[in-house]
């Protein structure tokens, strides 16, 4: 009975040992248990749970919205899926040099980017709160590439995908309680992720210890979804001519983007001799342009050519609720008359325009607007300028709150029915407020821009510095 019980047991032990050969798991084999596996499968079976409850979830919720948002959901779905296969990876292979690790991080990178370039291009979409949800917090997949504790970064994104889902409940949650699911169903799939990465990577990304070293390319068999989305065009050159995406997350992916190139990244450099330096040749500096400047002059103006073509038609017209005045150059007559309390206005990407806003809306938001004129009566919710430049505001009416973000130069003419209005501002400069006075004239005001912090021995203490105007 001895010998046969021993036999049973040496035939145990070579079944697991073929188990671990099968699953790539190079990990000892102790009292029956392949330690390496345990933990690995331990891993993959928790990001397989957040796949299967809150990205489910999610993607059911935005089916039943549809349009872009559906169509955005499957981006992220995939984008999930190549996070997995990476995952995966590191799970049986050891982490690769520097340039090898920026080829396996590239694929999460793209999809980052093809998810932020939908939303742009649907700008005009009654979503496209939705969609600027989606967009500033799918950045937050790239804490693999955070290396010190990636947690707090997914919330930093997860925080910044709130300030849209609050206005998503805002519109629907007295309307539509598939809106308010969608909103809730997603921050849960970056609240999960906040647990899976305290669990199994809470310093950083973890890689085997075993096994062998990992590749680019074990990562092009990997299969995502039976059917992906096509690819994305390459993005537009950045020109003085086409507004740059204004918000964190998209730089963050931009900036996320870039260190994946590794060792590339000095690859479109051009090696200088030293007789074409003009530190080192005074008389290139007195020609005033020598012949190395045209070949720049001619890149330059072929990168804007994509971009002067695609330029955007001027808009302005009611879609649902919302007033859209889009992409106007140099009109100084646009008005907006018929208007409804639940109405909002979107100011976006003009340029030397005047506009005038009659009766009483919901709110008003001026994004990448410069040298622009605007005039409205009521506003019973709050007004917004984001990342604008030199805007004068005049109030007619009331309005209870003003903020003011990123902007630089901005007067605001209050009414008398508006001096106890609340102005918020952030990171903006050259910024003044114009009260009325009995003369029908107007004094004016500058916010201050630097502020003095000191420790009073129990908290914080910050005011305005003398000069802070």
């Amino acid at each position: 009975m001895e010998a046969l019980v021993e036999r049973l047991e040496q035939a145990v032990l070579r079944l697991e040992a073929v188990s671990a050969k099968i699953h790539g798991c190079s990990g000892i084999l102790s009292n029956g248990e392949i330690n390496g596996y345990h933990g690995e499968s331990q891993c993959m079976d928790a990001f397989d749970h957040l796949l299967r409850g809150a990205l489910s979830e999610y993607m059911r919720n935005s089916l039943t919205i549809g349009g872009e948002v559906a169509k955005h959901a499957e981006m992220v779905h995939n984008a999930l899926q190549v996070q997995k296969a990476f995952l995966k990876l590191t799970t049986t292979h050891q982490e690769p040099a520097q340039p090898e690790l920026a080829d396996l991080l590239r694929p999460i990178s793209e999809q980052i980017e093809q998810i932020q370039n939908f939303r742009e291009k649907n700008r005009g979409s009654h979503l496209f709160n939705h969609l600027s949800a989606v967009s500033e917090s799918i950045p937050a997949l790239g804490w693999v590439a955070v290396n010190q504790k990636p947690g707090p970064y997914v919330k930093e994104m997860n925080d910044a995908a709130i300030f849209y889902t609050n206005r998503v409940l805002k519109d629907y949650k007295d309307t539509d309680p598939c809106h308010v699911e969608w909103v809730r169903s997603y921050l849960s799939i970056w609240t999960e992720m906040q647990v899976f990465i305290k669990h199994h990577h809470t310093t950083g990304l973890v890689w085997s210890k075993t096994g062998p070293v990992a590749s680019s390319s074990m990562l092009i068999a990997t299969p995502t979804t039976p059917c992906p989305p096509p690819p994305p065009p390459p993005p537009p050159a950045f020109t003085d001519e086409c507004p740059k995406p204004d918000h964190s997350a998209a730089q963050h992916s931009a900036l996320f983007a870039q260190l994946n190139q590794g060792a590339a990244i000095t690859k479109g450099l051009k090696h200088v001799s030293d007789e074409q330096k003009t530190h080192k040749n005074p008389a290139l500096r007195s020609q005033g342009g020598t012949s190395q400047a045209s070949p720049t002059k001619a890149n330059s103006s072929s990168l804007s050519r994509p971009t002067t073509a695609k330029k955007s038609s001027p808009v302005l017209e009611l879609e649902g609720k919302k007033w859209r005045v889009e992409h106007q150059e140099q009109v100084h007559d646009l008005v907006i008359e018929e208007t409804e309390l639940k109405q909002v206005v979107y100011v976006f990407s003009c340029n030397n325009c005047t506009l005038q806003i009659k009766g009483k809306v919901n709110s008003i938001i001026v994004d990448n607007c410069k040298k622009l004129g605007l005039v409205f009566e009521n506003v019973v919710g709050i007004f917004e300028i984001i990342n604008s430049k030199d805007i004068r505001l005049q109030v007619l009416g009331k309005v209870p709150t003003i903020s003011i973000n990123k902007t630089e130069g901005c007067h605001v003419y209050l009414s008398k029915e508006s001096l106890n209005c609340e102005i918020v501002s952030a990171t903006s400069s050259e910024m003044n407020i114009l009260l009325p006075q009995d003369d029908d004239d107007y004094r004016e005001f500058p916010v201050p821009e630097q502020f003095k912090t000191v420790w009073d021995g129990s908290k914080l203490v910050t005011e305005p510095t003398e000069i802070a105007g």
